[in-house]
């Protein structure tokens, strides 16, 4: 074989190297890095009971946290939660600050191209909330166009305002209000800055205790999907023992246990 051979074979072995997706083998050394230390870092953001909350001594609480616990025991393993806004989940797992992220997070095809999703362990309803004793009267999603509407920042509930709403020249988008934290949005509605809260039906039933707020509509309609844990792209040998353990839990009881447990749907 000739010198000029060799540098050629060389060069394109280089080439296909550095042109592989950078994720596959950074994605691949997730479960490895993880059992390393001997915990998956999780992301959440601690604003929305009964998935994610902070009791009073500090501690992560919710359907979520029991849950994710629940899969790092089975994958023999702890967990180390943090909390963070929830629009910056899906940046923090992609720059590797974080292994996962639990949030009652939906996969959509915009996310998927960020990020991969376990499978659903949990599937959801919407709702809207207003004032106490409001006459605001909702009968469909779309009915709540003539108001000032919240949401949580990087929502599902946001995409839906945005596309079905603003661009389509129901709602002037003067009239959509985005908050960071769900609490913040309750807490105006009650003030009656805003008149229309947007989340997820589950914590919509606390947030409306705490807050002092009416369910005005309880809907399907507005749903994407399930509810799964993002996870690093490519990290499939993490992706198969998370899945596998969710559907242990669903197969043993344990997810029916603790949905009663938090008083889900």
């Amino acid at each position: 074989m000739t010198c000029c051979l060799k540098k050629s074979i060389l060069m394109l072995c280089a080439l296909s190297f550095l042109m592989a997706p950078a994720y596959a083998l950074a994605g691949d050394d997730v479960l490895a890095k993880v059992k390393k230390s001997g915990k998956l870092i999780v992301g959440t953001s601690a604003d929305y009971p009964p998935y994610e909350a902070v009791d009073a001594d500090n501690k992560f609480v919710g359907f979520d946290m029991d849950l994710i616990r629940e899969v790092a025991k089975r994958m023999g393993i702890k967990v180390e939660i943090k909390d963070m806004g929830f629009d910056s989940l899906i940046t923090a797992l992609q720059a590797k600050k974080i292994d996962a992220v639990i949030a009652a997070m939906q996969a959509t095809p915009a996310r998927k191209k960020k990020v991969d999703f376990s499978t659903v362990y949990h599937k959801i309803k919407d709702a809207f909330l207003v004032k106490k004793g409001s006459k605001i009267k909702l009968n469909s999603p779309h009915d709540a166009a003539p108001y000032k509407v919240a949401s949580q920042t990087g929502t599902i509930q946001e995409k839906w305002v945005k596309t079905n709403l603003i661009d389509t020249g129901k709602m002037d988008k003067d009239r959509y209000f985005s908050y960071e934290r769900v609490d913040n949005a309750a807490m105006d509605v009650a003030n009656g800055r805003v008149e229309v809260l947007f989340i997820i039906a589950d914590p919509a039933k606390k947030l409306a205790q705490k807050a002092g707020l009416d369910i005005a509509l309880v809907t399907g309609e507005t749903v994407g999907g399930g509810q799964s844990i993002a996870l690093p792209k490519g990290a499939d040998a993490l992706k198969a023992e998370i899945d596998k353990a969710i559907e242990s839990i669903k197969a043993d009881g344990t997810l029916k246990k603790l949905m009663d447990k938090w008083e889900l749907q």
